[in-house]
């Protein structure tokens, strides 16, 4: 069951009206349902449950201490691509033994920082980020477990922004080097190998991608194992989508049956990396009308969340469903919904035929839990929006709202 459904004429998260939401913390206001988090989760859990596996939730998704700790308590792992994002996953409770560190710039203070907290593995996207983590491990006198991200060359049908997985793109050790890569781990005297991963991009629709890059993945580990390489894990990463608009995405589920047909003689542990498909449609952002003003072809809806708060249709064009909170009969009207910042792709919707807003409306847009929040910034000295967490009937402030004096906390005037 959705979590976010109509009563009525109005729209509530789980047993809690947006309405009485928005009149106790104000808007611009990201609202997450619970139920929907741990639903998805567990969804993931039920559908790999016949074969060893590890859920690692990418961080970057949603990284709220809140949603990390209700994970937590599920026994989620963790996905990290940065310092800051393990130091979250560990305060929120997440076991070190389930966190797989990926991304192209870890630092040398970050790798000592996972190593300190001894991770399971690091996944590796160059030949020169493994020289530093080797020589680093043995200047703490540790051992490093590492897979290395392998780029398999396969187009996963998706934005060009998020697709990860290409030849053009920057992450990953193409495939025709892996061999070489890990012949050159093998020699490092402070890297245990244990893993091969790939990551080909976000919100696919499709599994041919996922099983294209599997089964090439396993041929891989056939020949590492014959060069005598302990591979224990296989790391596919996340990317599976979600419903914005008129997508129809295989449900975990499926992915599953698509995948683990392949990993019957493979005698590894499946690391998944889901993360918009556990938060994504867990999550709106609240915002309501300023103002509204006629153009020449359409009407402009300012509203008083802008593209500081969700980047996604700025900076994707993507979609995302505009819903009145309060739904009542009203004229149908082409329309951009609009936010303050100065800049003209400040925008959450552009050219929609809408039912037409007035001046004090609630707007929910739909699908924003995640890369909403997490890619939200104070540009134009905007202070972060306030984050709520629904169970039941009980709403809780989970991030305060941002104010002047946190928008100059650390600066200096001389």
């Amino acid at each position: 069951m959705h979590s976010f459904q109509r009563r009525g004429k109005e729209l509530f998260c789980e047993d809690k009206s947006l309405t009485s939401i928005a009149e106790e913390y104000g808007t611009p206001l990201y609202v997450y349902s619970h139920s929907t988090v741990t639903r998805h989760y567990q969804v993931f859990e039920e559908a790999f449950a016949s074969i060893p596996h590890i859920i690692c939730y990418a961080v970057k998704a949603n990284p709220t201490g809140a949603i990390l700790k209700l994970l937590a308590k599920m026994d989620s792992g963790a996905d990290i691509v940065s310092g800051g994002e393990l130091y979250r996953a560990l305060r929120a409770g997440i076991e070190p033994s389930r966190i797989v560190y990926s991304g192209v710039g870890k630092t040398e203070k970050e790798m000592e920082d996972a190593l300190q907290s001894d991770i399971l593995m690091f996944n590796i996207e160059s030949f020169t980020e493994l020289a530093a983590l080797d020589e680093v491990a043995g200047r703490m006198g540790k051992r490093a477990r590492i897979s290395l991200r392998i780029n398999p060359d396969i187009d996963p049908g998706t934005h060009p922004y998020v697709a990860t997985g290409l030849r053009t793109s920057k992450f990953g050790i193409p495939f025709e080097y892996a061999l070489e890569g890990y012949d050159r781990a093998a020699k490092l005297p402070n890297i245990d190998i244990i893993g091969v991963d790939c990551h080909i991009g976000s919100q696919l629709t499709e599994l041919s991608p996922f099983v294209d890059a599997v089964k090439k993945l396993i041929e891989l580990i056939t020949v590492l194992r014959q060069k005598d390489n302990d591979i224990q894990y296989l790391d596919i990463g996340g990317g599976l989508g979600i419903p914005y608009n008129t997508e129809n995405p295989p449900s975990p589920a499926e992915f599953a049956d698509a995948v683990k047909r392949h990993l019957a003689e493979a005698n590894v542990t499946l690391i998944l990396e889901p993360g918009r498909s556990i938060v994504g449609n867990a999550g709106i952002l609240l915002t309501r009308v300023l103002y509204t003003k006629k153009g020449k072809d359409r009407r402009f809806v300012i509203v008083d969340a802008g593209m500081n708060d969700l980047l996604r249709p700025s900076l994707y064009d993507a979609y995302h469903e505009i819903a009145h909170v309060v739904d009542e009969e009203r004229d149908i009207e082409v329309s951009d919904i609009v936010g303050p910042i100065c800049e003209s792709g400040d925008f959450l919707a552009k050219d929609r035929r809408l039912p037409r807003f007035d001046k004090g409306d609630l707007i929910a847009v739909m699908s924003a839990g995640a890369y909403g929040a997490s890619m939200s910034s104070t540009y134009n000295s905007r202070p972060l929006a306030a984050e709520v967490l629904v169970n039941g009937q009980t709403a809780r402030l989970i991030r305060k709202r941002g104010s002047c004096e946190d928008l100059i906390r650390g600066e200096r005037v001389t």
